[in-house]
């Protein structure tokens, strides 16, 4: 269902249609190439040893009966990559990450890596490598980092944004801060005021594919990459600077990517297979085992956070003071800056404090997990909302649309809003058939909302037409979900021409302009963008072709449904195709090339609602009902932009009921594959029913906003809310699993 705010939005003959994916045929039938699929001549594979440890000091790395095995090329340890002394401290620690060097930090952190022949001789050779450690006491959770005497796991953190700034080491990274009006105020002018703690676990982005990589080093001090990630701009710069190489020596070639989630932008097994090949002159392919995805690469972060909130009686949010704790892994770096921002982002509220803390602890440093801290500050407000609302007996849609942000209003990280959908998401729920329909017997129905404030950023696209009048789109973008698809939608658009003559193309790094990774939910805005720019110098020199082939001033020339037609009718149109035959005539090839920082990103709200039955006798949720209304801004492939909703939604209910790391007292992991950690799977979901309201965002030539963040931050909310409706149970700590939630039905029955 789609909702369209201006009943005056041109019509488009492909923007908001939905053709087949370009790459689909490839993706169903296995043609497709995935980061595991390359095999290159004399190519040998790696294997990674990975501490078993949480911290320990490395005393010694003793490889030479490894070097002795049967089919092994090389190995690498800490000793093979330049020295950190010299770089920036954000670099040093992605090098000290990609493979340690005096300590080991988590369990999972790489120590050596052999290529060999086979992957089973790599293997193989690993386990032979002898590390002799020093066991270090280590910290697990933000409240055990920052307590008192806790061990230190960087000598030289010194906490960032603190003034006086610390004058000793501590395990507290940095501080995040907004602050508005004034508090005490606030408080004193409420009617109600809660107060209520909250605590999540670090929950991994479940993506199919694991990570892999293959690199070629030449002897020429180049190298040529190949990687399954959300950006390989991104992966080649990092690899760059951690083998203290020039980027441009390295060319990185994108492989398909199954799935990503902001889990693949950052780099693992890049610098190794890079230096492994360049030990061993050969090709060297490395990919990881499942274990070793949840082991050693970035969940999103655990947290704990507590919030006060004070309401007046008509609805009125008069305060709010919101203190959070994220746990970053090993190294700084969580998304408790972002979370700080979006936190309080869907309402206008005068008076408010929110102070975040970066905190490193023994895990893997943490990655991105779309609209990266968002949804974890958003389980705080969203549940704490939800109480105000029936302590002052309000309908929660009402007292959201009492506060809710608009344009004109400022957002607390800064910014003033410009026209924005967040009412209408609201108001496409409360008038939903769900939401006016009766709650059914047993059942619990929770409400919730989102902000995201997506990105633009760097991008470039060249479009070059063929001979024949076909089109090619070339950009830097991988394709996660869709891209391809609304790149050739804006394409046929633009030049008025079938959307199966427009061929998209995702290129490599040295045929393409640096371009951004995916993720933040800007690829069709800030990517389609560029597209739409170049088709439009295109279309600009298609007229002045023509125009030289009648013989007449550009200003007679116009571009409609594919044609250069003259103004006046007194000559044929001139398709697409008849003057890119005659380009040689008329100035030579047609191409575009358009490289911009595309700014004027457009914030994302969503509202969602959950229907929910739960087993009193066994703790277990089930989902009946779910509806999710968000702002696309333009909805460019409906089908993707409804799927993108529908995954977020999914990945939410996971991280509500089930989903988390489970660490044994030694810093071990205790779940480290899908049989153990529960991610939802068709039979534990209803349908869930989307609405797109489109409310253009101004900035961009066709109303895009972004959709792929903003999905995930309500469920979790949602849920503990309906939860709560369902059986009194205020559920305040992720997962609500049936174990958790059982515990806490038995407690109140023992009230």
């Amino acid at each position: 269902m789609t909702m369209t705010e201006d009943p005056t939005t041109p019509g488009y003959k492909w923007v908001g249609t939905r053709p087949i994916r370009p790459d689909g045929l490839d993706k169903v039938t296995g043609k497709a190439r995935f980061g595991a699929d390359l095999i290159l001549p004399n190519m040998v594979e790696a294997a990674v040893l990975r501490s078993r440890h949480a911290h320990a000091r490395i005393l010694s790395i003793d490889t030479a009966a490894a070097l002795e095995m049967p089919g092994v090329q090389a190995i690498i340890t800490g000793d093979d990559f330049p020295p950190t002394d010299d770089m920036a401290p954000g670099d040093a620690h992605q090098a000290v990450k990609v493979m340690a060097r005096d300590k080991v930090l988590f369990e999972g952190h790489p120590v050596a890596a052999v290529a060999a022949t086979s992957r089973a001789e790599a293997q193989a050779a690993a386990k032979a490598i002898v590390v002799t450690y020093e066991q270090l006491p280590h910290v697990l959770t933000v409240d055990e980092a920052m307590a008192d005497g806790a061990p230190i796991l960087h000598d030289d953190l010194i906490t960032a944004n603190v003034d006086p700034a610390p004058e000793t080491a501590s395990n507290i990274a940095s501080r995040a801060f907004f602050e508005r009006g004034d508090l005490d105020e606030g408080f004193a002018a409420a009617d109600a005021i809660l107060e209520r703690s909250y605590t999540t676990k670090p929950v991994h982005q479940g993506y199919i594919e694991p990570h892999a990589a293959v690199a070629d080093s030449g002897q020429n001090g180049r190298a040529n990459l190949w990687v399954s990630s959300q950006g390989h701009f991104d992966m080649r710069t990092m690899t760059a600077k951690v083998l203290g190489m020039s980027a441009s020596k390295i060319k990185a070639t994108p492989a398909e990517i199954g799935g990503g989630f902001g889990g693949k932008t950052t780099i693992y097994l890049e610098p190794l297979a890079v230096l492994l090949s360049r030990k061993a002159n050969r090709p060297v392919r490395v990919v990881m085992d499942r274990d070793e995805v949840f082991m050693a690469t970035g969940p999103t972060s655990g947290s704990s956070m507590k919030i006060k909130m004070g309401i007046k009686n008509d609805g009125t949010i008069t305060a709010c003071d919101l203190w959070m704790a994220f746990e970053a892994g090993a190294f700084p770096g969580s998304p408790v800056g972002a979370a700080s921002m979006t936190a309080l982002a869907c309402y206008d509220v005068d008076n408010f404090r929110i102070e975040g803390f970066d905190v490193v602890v023994n895990k893997p440093k943490v990655a991105a997990y779309r609209a990266p801290g968002a949804p974890i500050s958003a389980f705080a407000v969203e549940s704490m909302i939800d109480e105000l609302a029936r302590a002052i007996d309000m309908d929660p849609i009402e007292l959201r649309l009492a506060n809710a942000a608009k344009e004109g209003v400022q957002a607390p990280y800064g910014p003033v809003f410009p026209r924005i959908g967040f009412i209408e998401t609201l108001e496409a729920i409360r008038d939903s058939d769900h939401y006016r329909s009766p709650v059914p017997e047993g059942q619990g129905r929770g409400l919730a909302s989102g902000f995201w404030f997506n990105i633009g950023g760097n991008s470039v696209a060249t479009v070059n037409v063929h001979a024949d009048g076909n089109v090619s789109v070339i950009t830097g973008s991988p394709d996660i979900g869709g891209s391809r698809s609304s790149m050739a939608l804006f394409a046929a658009e633009e030049f008025g021409i079938d959307v199966e003559r427009v061929q998209p193309h995702i290129a490599d790094t040295d045929t393409i302009g640096d371009t951004d990774v995916t993720g933040g939910s800007r690829v069709t805005l800030a990517t389609g963008k560029v597209v739409v720019e170049a088709c439009r110098k295109i279309v600009t020199d298609l007229c002045r072709r023509a125009a030289k082939t009648w013989d007449c001033e550009i200003e007679d020339v116009e571009w409609v449904q594919g044609h250069a037609q003259h103004v006046s009718g007194t000559e044929s149109p001139l398709s697409l195709a008849d003057l890119a035959a005659n380009a040689g005539r008329t100035g030579g090839p047609i191409s575009a090339t358009h490289a911009e920082n595309v700014r004027g990103a457009g914030a994302g709200f969503s509202t969602q609602l959950v229907d929910l039955a739960v087993d009193e006798e066994t703790g277990q949720t089930s989902i009946v009902r779910y509806t999710t209304a968000q702002d696309a801004g333009k909805a460019i492939h409906p089908s993707y932009v409804e799927g993108q909703m529908q995954g977020g939604v999914v990945q939410g209910i996971g991280w509500a009921l089930n989903e988390e790391y489970i660490h044994r007292a030694d810093g071990t992991l205790d779940n480290p594959s899908f049989l153990d950690y529960r991610i939802p799977v068709a039979s534990d979901l209803p349908m869930i029913d989307t609405i797109v309201v489109e409310v253009p965002n101004p900035n961009h030539p066709y109303g895009v906003r972004g959709v792929g963040e903003v999905g995930i931050v309500p469920p979790m909310a949602a849920i503990a809310n309906a939860i709560d409706r369902a059986t009194d149970c205020r559920m305040e700590h992720l997962p609500m699993s049936p174990v958790a939630l059982l515990e806490a039905i038995n407690e109140r029955n023992a009230d």
